[in-house]
């Protein structure tokens, strides 16, 4: 229980890193230095395992180099969910919109 929330928490937290570095593509290098600092024993393998997973639900694209280097960016669902214009299905910790209630 504990994973699932970890796992959906760092779901979102890359959802918002994304929307916040727009119109500019992200490296993987930038998402895991930033998100270490909320979650500092996150690996590698679990950022692109969440990259992978947001990427399926088609809410980022990811550009995967022969070299090894990833670059995301939102879709235009992302940048929605992002901004709270679509419902958060299951999987994903996006907070309750608290401010226009």
């Amino acid at each position: 229980m504990i994973q699932h929330a970890r796992t959906a928490g760092l779901r979102w937290q890359l959802i918002s890193l994304l929307n916040k570095t727009r119109p500019h593509t992200a490296s993987e290098q930038y998402l895991f230095d930033v998100v270490r600092l909320i979650y500092p024993d996150v690996s590698k393998l679990e950022l692109r395992r969440e990259l992978d997973y947001l990427q399926d639900r088609e809410l980022l694209t990811l550009t995967k180099q022969p070299i090894g280097l990833w670059f995301a960016d939102l879709t235009r669902h992302g940048v929605d969910l992002a901004e709270y214009t679509i419902e958060c299905e299951a999987g994903i910790a996006r907070p309750e919109k608290y401010w226009e209630s």
